[in-house]
């Protein structure tokens, strides 16, 4: 079986970004320098512009995902979205208020933006840093590489939405 090949597999079939470590187990490549190096190689080869997809490193793993000029055509074909409304909520509300506490969101959503921040936080999109007894919410760069749009653009069109 071809090392290369079965990491493209693994990362194409997950529908979550995949750590090295979890590659490592699924592919047996305990070398972590060489899988590091067969994942840079993929990366390179998904940069190629006869390539519509790439692969795209996040604070938890490896996915591949459409590159950002192909993002809004390849929407009208995509399933529907693992994030949830209340999910999308949150997360408008965390772009809205930048740097905004925990506890903020929580008194506007209620208890349930706790597994909401948690998800968000797991797919990269938000860090949550201890302030007191609660947390700091900051937004990372992945809300833009998902919406494939810089997070002003987000931010505007977020407040667009509002007003309708």
């Amino acid at each position: 079986m071809k090392e290369k090949a079965l990491i493209e597999a693994l990362l194409f079939t997950s529908d979550k970004p995949l750590s090295l470590d979890v590659l490592a187990n699924l592919s047996r490549i305990s070398n972590r320098k060489k899988l590091k190096t067969l994942i840079e190689e993929i990366i390179k080869e998904y940069e190629k512009e006869e390539h519509g997809i790439l692969v795209v490193e996040t604070p938890s793993g490896y996915e591949f995902r459409v590159k950002p000029e192909y993002a809004e055509l390849a929407k009208n074909v995509a399933p529907t979205s693992e994030l949830t409304n209340g999910m999308l909520k949150t997360l408008a509300l965390v772009i809205l208020k930048e740097n905004c506490l925990q506890s903020e969101i929580v008194k506007i959503q209620g208890n349930k933006a706790y597994h909401y921040l948690e998800f968000l936080e797991r797919k990269g999109f938000v860090r949550r840093e201890k302030k007191g007894r609660t947390r700091l919410i900051k937004i990372t760069q992945e809300v833009e590489k998902y919406f494939g749009k810089p997070l002003e653009e987000i931010k505007k069109e977020i407040v667009k939405y509002e007003e309708r």
